[in-house]
């Protein structure tokens, strides 16, 4: 019979799996463990305390921080971007709200299509990746392209929406967005091994990634990913985490201590309309997060993916019985796989669930 241990174990083993792994119930832990290397060259072992890239879960904070705001009368869901930050000279239309960038309904164009096959780490070829630290220094990339469709008329992920959300965010509160998302956020709810650590820093605790190129014999040779995207996090991705913070994240969201009691309800159902179709259901989007149903329409989950050169992420939040699954893996693997098979192990074992509401 395959366990959720088996289950690791074989895509440890077989499929390159390295990283961690949660899945915790409201009272218990159900399944946590480490595999893999931190550091490939020294040999230094993944724990589950190691602080791992999350890539766009990253999105998730931005996400929180606006609505923080928006709690705060300082911004409005239905308030235009341009009227928040100055885009003159752009293509940003003029009609492109909040509330269009939080559920990818915007329309505006992203630095790197990734739906239409573009590459991010092509991005870096001709531009220095560490030329960009903050904000602001993603807008020349994106803000001058022509948008794929009218705002709130269709649904496509973008990154470069929530770099637009982490400038509205530095307006109204006159910091850094990450000074603002570190003590309003990742500290308001004892995230404490949680940060937005640059590539650089020779002494950052945190798990190397790794991107698997295969050669012509089908051998896959590992390299760093430290070209493949910017130095340090910003609003669209790159804080590090560990599993057991985005654990006590979610946790803190669900139980309000994030958000007032309008805000919660608000982030924890779907805002939008527009249905993404899949062979086993559909997917709406809210403000951050998405939300999958099968095709009797209940509710699967709530999740946030991350995926970067080196990087994936799947975490998964089940609202009954308050269950959470947390994959992150630091170097290339397909997660997403692992996750569905994980899932469906924990939604079979309903005693074990039962056992947790």
């Amino acid at each position: 019979m395959k366990t959720l241990e088996s289950l690791f174990d074989h895509y440890a083993n077989e499929h390159n799996f390295a990283g961690a792994v949660l899945i915790q119930g409201r009272q218990q832990t159900i399944f946590e463990q480490a595999y893999g290397y931190a550091h490939r060259g020294f040999k230094v072992p993944n724990t589950v305390a190691t602080r791992f890239d999350t890539a766009s879960v990253t999105k998730l904070f931005t996400a929180v921080a606006v609505l923080q705001l928006v709690d705060q009368g300082k911004l409005r869901l239905e308030e235009r971007i341009t009227d928040i930050i100055d885009l003159s000279g752009t293509a940003i239309p003029t009609d492109v709200t909040l509330a269009h960038l939080l559920t990818h309904t915007s329309g505006i164009a992203d630095d790197a299509d990734e739906e239409l096959g573009e590459s991010y780490e092509a991005l870096f070829v001709d531009k220095p990746n560490y030329s960009i630290r903050d904000c602001a220094d993603f807008l020349p990339q994106f803000a001058y392209k022509a948008p794929r469709f009218k705002a709130g008329s269709n649904v496509s992920y973008n990154n470069c929406a929530f770099i637009l959300l982490g400038l509205a965010i530095e307006k109204v509160t006159g910091v850094s967005y990450r000074d603002y998302v570190v003590q309003h956020i990742f500290r308001a709810c004892g995230m404490e091994h949680t940060a937005f650590i640059s590539k650089d820093d020779g002494d950052a605790p945190v798990a190397e990634g790794y991107d698997g190129v295969q050669d012509e014999g089908g051998t896959i040779r590992w390299k760093k990913n430290i070209y493949a995207y910017p130095p340090i996090g910003t609003s669209d991705g790159g804080a590090f985490t560990t599993v057991g913070d985005l654990d006590r994240f979610i946790r803190a969201l669900a139980d309000g201590q994030l958000l007032s009691s309008e805000m919660t309800a608000a982030i924890m159902k779907p805002q939008t309309a527009i249905v993404q179709e899949y062979g086993w259901g559909t997917v709406l989007n809210g403000y951050g997060f998405h939300f999958a149903y099968d095709r009797a329409g209940k509710l699967i989950r709530m999740h946030k993916e991350g995926s970067n050169a080196g990087v994936a992420v799947m975490f998964a939040y089940y609202p009954e019985p308050a269950t959470t699954c947390t994959i992150i893996a630091n170097q290339s693997c397909d997660v997403w796989e692992l996750h569905e098979q994980a899932e469906q192990l924990i939604r079979t074992d309903t005693a074990t669930l039962e056992s947790e509401s």
